[in-house]
């Protein structure tokens, strides 16, 4: 039987925002920083051209990737062996996380922009099943991840990922390393769950809707932008200013709103 015909190189498609990283001293410093061993459930999203997926198969012997488009999953299975790499060929927004925690988790992975803040949301509910997680991102997303309050860029992001992980910026990426180009500079993140014992003892949908609710409109003071779940009273009772504007508030005091938004409603 004759040999198939090699594929042709793939080209990137907008409608996955796909961004194809090749600079061999970034992949190295990437796997570098994430450090695969043999025997870790290492879950890759949007493996690509493999830039990535070859170097952490390398390290840590086989890993499962996440891969939606269905041309770069043929390329996947035809270059990797199922022993070396189990590809679940879906949409990561849509994928039930769940399933793939059954060890603990670490999930590596260069996120396409367009889908970058959903997913990090998405993955929030898994995060006692995760070990740590290595991105990279919009360099801007990054900045306002890490962001501390009081600054531009702190918000209703920061909030929400820094009360879950411990979160640091490791390095740039400058745009030449990606094929096609981007019209931005990406950065990789280290997310890193607090143990469940440190978390605070509060309803995490509570802590959300507070959260979102101060972020709604950021030129409005808590006494306004939380107007509908807390009076003024309420929010001096749990120890910060109505007049304060969320941007400057630190994520214990969303913490504090939370549990007196829970005291009032038992």
């Amino acid at each position: 039987m004759a040999a198939a015909p090699p594929r042709a190189p793939h080209r990137a498609r907008k409608r996955f925002g796909q961004n194809f990283l090749h600079d061999h001293g970034v992949v190295a410093r990437i796997v570098d920083a994430i450090d695969p061993r043999p025997g870790q459930a290492i879950v890759e999203i949007g493996p690509g051209r493999a830039a990535l997926t070859g170097a952490l198969i390398q390290r840590a012997g086989h890993i499962r990737a996440i891969e939606i488009d269905r041309d770069l999953a043929a390329a996947l299975r035809d270059r990797f062996p199922a022993n070396d790499l189990t590809l679940i060929e879906t949409d990561a927004l849509k994928i039930d996380w769940s399933i793939h925690a059954t060890l603990p988790l670490r999930i590596v992975g260069n996120l396409p922009y367009n889908i970058s803040t959903p997913l990090l949301f998405a993955l929030l509910p898994i995060a006692e099943h995760v070990i740590d997680q290595h991105f990279m991102l919009q360099k801007e997303v990054v900045d306002r991840m890490v962001a501390a309050p009081g600054s531009k860029t702190y918000g209703r992001l920061s909030v929400m990922l820094q009360f879950r992980y411990r979160l640091v910026k490791l390095f740039d990426v400058p745009r030449g390393a990606f094929t096609p180009a981007p019209q931005v500079t990406s950065s990789v993140v280290r997310m890193q769950p607090h143990a469940v014992t440190e978390l605070p003892e509060i309803d995490a949908d509570s802590f959300a809707r507070v959260v979102a609710a101060a972020f709604g409109q950021r030129r409005k003071t808590l006494r306004n932008a939380l107007a509908p779940l807390l009076a003024a009273d309420d929010i001096a009772a749990a120890g910060v200013d109505p007049q304060a504007r969320a941007e400057t508030l630190s994520v214990q005091s969303f913490v504090d709103l939370t549990r007196r938004l829970a005291a009032k409603t038992i």
